[in-house]
C-alpha cells in the first residue's frame, strides 16, 4: 500500500501543479495583467511566463500517466478492472495533452515571433488563441478532478 501512496502523492501534485497554475493564470494573472499593462508589455510578460510554466507542465504530462498507470495496476490489477471513472480521467488526460501540445507547438512559437518582431496585432491574435485553448484546458481539468474527488462507480 505505501507504493500505492507514493503514487497517489505523485499524481495528486502533478494535478495541482498543471490545474493549478491555469487557474492561477487565468482567474489572478490575466486580469491584472490586462488591467495593469500595456498590450506590448503584457505580451512580452506571457512570453516569458509560458515556457517556464510549460517546463512544469512537461514535468506533470510525464508524471501523470507514469503514477496513474501505476496506480491501475496496483489497485485495480489492470486497465479491464478499472472504474469507467478512472477510465474517463484517462481519457480527459489525452484531450488535456492533445490541447497543451497544440499551444506548445503551434501558438506559443507564433506569440514569440509575433513579439520579438513588435507585431503586437499578430501577438494579440496568437495570444487570444493560447487564452482560449488554456481556458478549455482549465475546464478539463477542473472537471476531471471533481471526478477524481466524487468517484462515481459508473
Amino acid at each position: 500500500m505505501a507504493l500505492f501512496n507514493f503514487f497517489y502523492t505523485l499524481h495528486v501534485l502533478a494535478s495541482v501543479v498543471w490545474v493549478g497554475g491555469m487557474f492561477f493564470a487565468w482567474m489572478i494573472l490575466r486580469p491584472v495583467a490586462a488591467a495593469t499593462l500595456e498590450g506590448p508589455t503584457r505580451l512580452g510578460l506571457w512570453a516569458g511566463i509560458f515556457p517556464r510554466f510549460f517546463a512544469w507542465v512537461w514535468l506533470c504530462l510525464l508524471t501523470l500517466p507514469i503514477s496513474g498507470v501505476a496506480m491501475l495496476h496496483l489497485r485495480y490489477h489492470g486497465f479491464d478492472g478499472a472504474p469507467r471513472y478512472v477510465q474517463a480521467m484517462m481519457g480527459l488526460y489525452v484531450v488535456m495533452a492533445a490541447l497543451f501540445l497544440r499551444v506548445q507547438g503551434l501558438q506559443l512559437p507564433e506569440l514569440r515571433r509575433a513579439v520579438d518582431a513588435q507585431d503586437w496585432t499578430r501577438g494579440a491574435a496568437a495570444m487570444t488563441r493560447i487564452r482560449r485553448l488554456v481556458g478549455i484546458n482549465l475546464l478539463i481539468g477542473l472537471a476531471v478532478i471533481a471526478l477524481a474527488s466524487a468517484r462515481p462507480w459508473f
